[in-house]
């Protein structure tokens, strides 16, 4: 991979996010070798009809509590069933970059559409001075965004759980071009089999931190906890029926367009926190809730893979 330097910024949240409409959501054989989150189904239509009215009801949530949404669409005749997760295939940067990884699964791989994803952007207000492609780079080795990497911008770490979808090495190459300490680690779920993203089992917000640190390897896990206790947050530890059964890691911290902390979760993840998790959370922005089942259950990720930020600049006059 080709060393880039992005120069690091002031750490803030995103007040911006960018989302798929799903057009072609369902079961996707393709990825369902390593996530055993998803589920199958035999009804597709009813399915795809009741994630775009999730999807539709989770934008307008967002939009009335301050966020701003832009929304991405892929041609309609393109059968992209995970296009609703596009944290995976980019990051945005506040010096104006556009980095885009790369995805394991070829159907996944057609999600990659820079010059769509740019344009969004540009018509917007953003700036993009630069694609960097590290999906042409990374010769057959996968690395899938914010799936696969948790960061920390404000200690400049980056979290990563191994699994079939995150190469420890373009891991540490990326964080090494980006100034990130890298911190790797292996889980295994309740079926002794590693999680397909890290951000299914690890959330890292301004001031807290949701762990399933029962998914990580025992002679590992200490180490992760110190680095995360090191930044002096809060963190909520939940068990691995807490992540698995109701996605309570799966969860970002937000800002409205007032600059008040927003922390967007789903339903089924506020309701498996324990009452004391959610005072702890709730002390630290105000909780929005979508109710995505269906995405959930069939798609195998809830809203946080259903969002990416969105740190570009603003196009000066």
């Amino acid at each position: 991979m080709n060393n880039f330097n992005i120069p690091i910024a002031t750490p803030k949240l995103a007040s911006s996010i960018v989302m798929c409409r799903p057009f072609h959501f369902g079961f996707n054989q393709q990825t369902g070798a390593d996530n055993t989150f998803q589920h199958n189904t035999n009804s597709p239509e009813q399915v795809q009809k009741q994630a775009m009215k999730e999807f539709d009801n989770a934008v307008s949530s967002l939009q009335n509590i301050g966020v701003e949404v832009l929304i991405l669409e892929h041609p309609i005749n393109q059968n992209l069933p995970d296009a609703i997760f596009p944290n995976n295939w980019f990051t945005t940067h506040s010096s104006g970059e556009l980095l885009l990884y790369p995805m394991k699964t070829p159907n996944r791989q057609l999600e990659v559409e820079p010059e769509r994803l740019k344009n969004l952007f540009v018509e917007a207000g953003y700036e993009v001075n630069n694609i960097i492609r590290l999906d042409q780079q990374a010769n057959s080795r996968v690395l899938e965004g914010t799936g696969a990497i948790v960061f920390d911008h404000w200690q400049h770490q980056a979290f990563a759980g191994l699994s079939e979808r995150c190469d420890v090495d373009l891991f540490n190459q990326l964080c090494d071009s980006l100034n990130y300490s890298p911190i790797s680690f292996k889980t295994a779920g309740s079926e002794a089999i590693p999680f397909y993203h890290t951000n299914v089992m690890l959330s890292i917000g301004h001031q807290f931190s949701v762990i399933c640190s029962d998914a990580i390897d025992n002679n590992q896990r200490s180490s992760v906890i110190n680095q995360l206790q090191s930044s002096d947050k809060t963190i909520i530890d939940v068990s691995l029926e807490q992540a698995e059964q109701s996605f309570c890691c799966n969860i970002l911290q937000l800002e409205n367009c007032s600059g008040e902390s927003i922390i967007a979760m789903s339903k089924s993840a506020y309701n498996g926190f324990n009452n004391q998790q959610v005072r702890q959370l709730e002390k630290l922005g105000s909780l929005l809730i979508a109710d995505i089942p269906t995405i959930e259950y069939i798609g195998g990720g809830s809203l946080r893979c259903m969002m990416a930020e969105n740190f570009l600049p603003r196009l000066t006059p």
